[in-house]
C-alpha cells in the first residue's frame, strides 16, 4: 500500500545535513599550564642559600684577619693563587677608594634590587644564581656599613690573590658566579618562573554538544 510521504523541503534538508555533519566541540584540556611553581616553595631555600654564603664569606674574612699578615703572600697553588690579606676601600682593583660612601649607597641599592628579583623567582636554577648574588651583595654591604674606619666607609677584606693581579674574597666569587649563571640561563631560555601543570577547574570546562 503506498504511503503518503511529503517531499523534504530545502529547510528540513539543510537542518538534517547540519545535524549529521555537526561535531561536538572539543572538551577543554584536562590539564592546563599555569604560570609558575608556587614561589613559597623556592624562596625559603633561596634565602637559606644566601645566608650560607654570607656566613661563609664573613667566616673566611675572620680567618684571614686572624691568621694572615697584611700584605704578605702565602702560596696556595704556586704563584697562581695565594693568600694575601689586604683592605680595599674601593671597588674592584681599588677603583673609587676615595668614594667609599658612594659605593656603600650603590651596594644598598643593589641589595634592594636583587631582593625584589629573588622574591619573584620560582625556578631552582635561577634561585641558586639569585641567592648567590643576594648573599654576596648583603655581605659586601655589611662590610661597607660596619667595618673600619667607620659606618658607610668600611673597607672590604680581601685575601685571595689571583696571579698577583687581583685580590678578592668569597663575595666576589658568589657575585661573579651568580652573574655568569644568570647570563647562561637567559641564553638557554630558562625562565625565572618555572611552569607547572595542574588540573583545570571542572566548572570552567566547556559543556559537551549533543545531537538534535
Amino acid at each position: 500500500m503506498p504511503t503518503d510521504e511529503s517531499p523534504p523541503t530545502p529547510a528540513s534538508s539543510a537542518h538534517a545535513d547540519s545535524s549529521r555533519t555537526a561535531e561536538p566541540a572539543p572538551a577543554a584540556s584536562a590539564e592546563t599550564p599555569i604560570e609558575t611553581r608556587p614561589i613559597r616553595r623556592v624562596l625559603p631555600w633561596t634565602l637559606v642559600w644566601a645566608a650560607s654564603i654570607i656566613l661563609f664569606d664573613q667566616g673566611t674574612k675572620y680567618w684571614a684577619e686572624a691568621t694572615l699578615e697584611r700584605g704578605v703572600g702565602v702560596p696556595v697553588i704556586g704563584d697562581w693563587i695565594e693568600w694575601r690579606l689586604v683592605y680595599n676601600p674601593g671597588a674592584a682593583f681599588g677603583i673609587g677608594g676615595d668614594y667609599t660612601w658612594i659605593l656603600a649607597i650603590i651596594a644598598a641599592i643593589a641589595v634592594v634590587g636583587i631582593s625584589i628579583f629573588v622574591a619573584r623567582i620560582s625556578s631552582v636554577p635561577w634561585a641558586l644564581a639569585g641567592g648567590a648574588m643576594l648573599g654576596g651583595a648583603i655581605s659586601h654591604l655589611g662590610d661597607r656599613l660596619f667595618r673600619e674606619p667607620g659606618f658607610g666607609r668600611g673597607e672590604i677584606v680581601d685575601f685571595i690573590d689571583y696571579f698577583g693581579v687581583f685580590v678578592g674574597n668569597v663575595t666576589d666569587i658568589a657575585l661573579v658566579s651568580g652573574a655568569i649563571a644568570i647570563v647562561l640561563l637567559s641564553l638557554l631560555g630558562v625562565s625565572p618562573r618555572r611552569p607547572v601543570r595542574r588540573e583545570q577547574d571542572p566548572s570552567l570546562a566547556a559543556p559537551s554538544t549533543g545531537t538534535h
